[in-house]
């Protein structure tokens, strides 16, 4: 191979190294970005994983308050059952002390709805307007009077007591059930706001893995040409290794024959009785010939 050959070759390395090195460079940045992104991935999904902590604790609290408030319905259902029972007990002792005094008081009230109803809606004499009022202040007077006799009553006082009891009780029940309900609902909007958060996170979380696995295909191909730049130039270094070898071997090779030829000669004057000098015989003596 030639000097001209081989000085082309050397410049085709240094450009093939020039590639090469540039090659490196993008891939390693290309690492270094996909680093950056791995890292930033991580800590959104650590950070999924923690709201998708807090979102269980929440629904766990929804769900207990939700069953405290079932189970405070049921309890308030028994007492309404109760409740009904009582006020049907009263309207039949009602009715029954009423009847036995002739006395019709559903009736009676009906009939003061209907007076209070024409006072409010007609457009009345002074006279009339003034029969209107005593009549409705009587129908008042004879309601209360025959309410008071009913209350005086024991058995119907007795259901009046429990009646006004179990209705304290369940209105305590409804403010507890209220209560226990706004919690729970509280629990539950909280817990689908940090659903929605995850939600956002995790479309984040996967655009940004997208990312990743183009930007390890794109490495992945900077590499590989990497490679190929890199075997090219020891492909050309074992080309010009060769080529000097080769060379070497043909300068030795011709030394050697010229000393071969060199020390042929000396020998002939040794045969013919001359005179020969230090350095002559240490030539043939290297050439193997005394």
């Amino acid at each position: 191979m030639s000097t001209m050959d081989i000085e082309g070759l050397i410049k085709e390395k240094n450009e093939v190294q020039i590639k090469a090195n540039e090659l490196k460079r993008k891939r390693d940045e290309l690492h270094s970005k996909t680093k950056k992104m791995v890292d930033e991935r991580d800590a959104i999904n650590s950070q999924i994983r923690e709201i998708r902590n807090k979102i269980s604790t929440h629904k766990k609290s929804r769900d207990e308050f939700n069953e405290r408030v079932k189970q405070l319905k049921d309890e308030r259902n028994t007492i309404i059952k109760s409740y009904n029972e009582v006020k049907k007990t009263i309207k039949n002792l009602e009715k029954e002390r009423l009847i036995n005094k002739g006395v019709n008081l559903n009736k009676l009230k009906q009939q003061l709805r209907k007076l209070e109803n024409e006072q409010m809606t007609q457009i009345l004499s002074p006279q009339s307007e003034k029969k209107l009022i005593e009549e409705i202040g009587e129908l008042h007077k004879k309601i209360k009077e025959h309410e008071n006799l009913l209350l005086k009553d024991p058995k119907l006082k007795e259901a009046l007591e429990e009646e006004k009891n179990l209705k304290k009780k369940i209105e305590k029940y409804n403010e507890n059930i209220a209560k226990l309900a706004k919690r729970a609902q509280e629990e539950h909007e909280e817990m689908i706001k940090l659903v929605r958060s995850v939600e956002e996170l995790s479309k984040k979380s996967t655009a940004i893995q997208e990312s990743i696995v183009l930007s390890k295909i794109e490495a992945d191909k900077i590499h590989k040409e990497f490679i190929e730049h890199v075997n090219r130039i020891h492909e050309i270094e074992r080309i010009i290794s060769e080529s000097e070898k080769k060379k070497y071997d043909e300068r030795k090779k011709a030394s050697v024959s010229a000393d071969q030829k060199e020390a042929e000669e000396i020998f002939e004057r040794f045969k013919r009785g001359e005179k020969l000098s230090t350095e002559d015989l240490m030539l043939l003596q290297k050439a193997g010939l005394i």
